[in-house]
């Protein structure tokens, strides 16, 4: 009796048992492999539980400033439905490819992107999908695309723990999770959502970025909090994970996504997010 399962079944009773892979006997493997021509070294997963707290411009600012040290990087944009990452480049050409595979779009610095906004006719068309889907199409971003070698793909989740996030967490083989938030009370539960999902799908939280923290004065230099007091430090030390950045209100870095060249961008707030990964 001490050697059974939960599910009734003893080691021996698994053994040649050709079910013993998708049974309750032992946690079951959803990774996706990824295609012959791809070798990936390290996946990092920038996630938010809301949106507009600028989880975007966090993944592109670490692909920059990782892409500035010299090594290789991708970006797989699996917010499907809310796309923004190849605009911020200024890649508006299509994707392209073959029987096999597909190639993502390569930007200014280098960085390689994939993003559904590369497929669609017309990017402005919007998607409407049912949530397999979606959850289908970022799996293929990941088996179909051609990456080539990289040291780092960046994926910009979608907001939220549904999905999406949940395919991402399964089926790749995800290093470490990036947390993006801003300064509102609601924020910080909101936090501990996405926080308690990493931690349920056992990957490790690498820590949280702030975003809109505060607005530097131009007259007198004063910071001024926009969106209330951080509590983000609080935060942190209770879920015992650490701050990787505190990001202002930027105009230089709005005007570079609005100018369509984040690919000369660098974000020097998030110096120690980038150490850490």
């Amino acid at each position: 009796m001490a050697e059974e399962q939960k599910n009734g079944c003893s080691p021996s009773d698994c053994a040649g048992c050709a079910h013993a892979d998708s049974c309750g006997s032992k946690p079951q493997d959803f990774k996706k492999p990824a295609n012959q021509y791809s070798s990936i070294k390290n996946v990092i997963a920038v996630v938010s539980g809301k949106g507009g707290v600028g989880k975007s411009m966090v993944t592109a600012s670490l692909a920059r400033m990782m892409k500035e040290q010299g090594f290789s990087v991708g970006i797989l944009d699996a917010d499907i439905t809310g796309p923004s990452i190849p605009k911020m480049y200024g890649i508006h050409e299509k994707a392209g490819g073959n029987e096999e595979v597909i190639f993502p779009c390569i930007a200014k610095d280098g960085t390689e992107i994939m993003s559904v906004n590369l497929l669609l006719p017309n990017e402005s068309d919007p998607v409407i999908w049912r949530g397999p889907v979606i959850s289908g199409v970022v799996t293929q971003f990941w088996t179909d695309v051609a990456w080539g070698e990289l040291d780092y793909l960046f994926v910009d989740m979608p907001p939220g723990t549904g999905d999406v996030p949940l395919t991402v967490f399964q089926s790749l083989p995800v290093n470490g999770v990036v947390i993006v938030t801003s300064p509102q009370d609601l924020v910080q539960m909101i936090v501990k959502k996405a926080y308690n999902m990493a931690e349920q799908m056992n990957i490790p939280v690498l820590g949280i970025v702030e975003n809109y923290s505060y607005l530097v004065c131009p007259d007198c230099g004063k910071k001024i909090a926009v969106f209330g007091e951080s509590h983000i430090d609080e935060v942190a030390a209770e879920l015992g994970i650490p701050v990787l950045g505190k990001m202002p209100i930027d105009a230089g870095l709005a005007e570079a996504v609005e100018n369509e060249n984040f690919s000369e961008v660098s974000n020097e707030y998030l110096a120690a997010a980038v150490n850490k990964i």
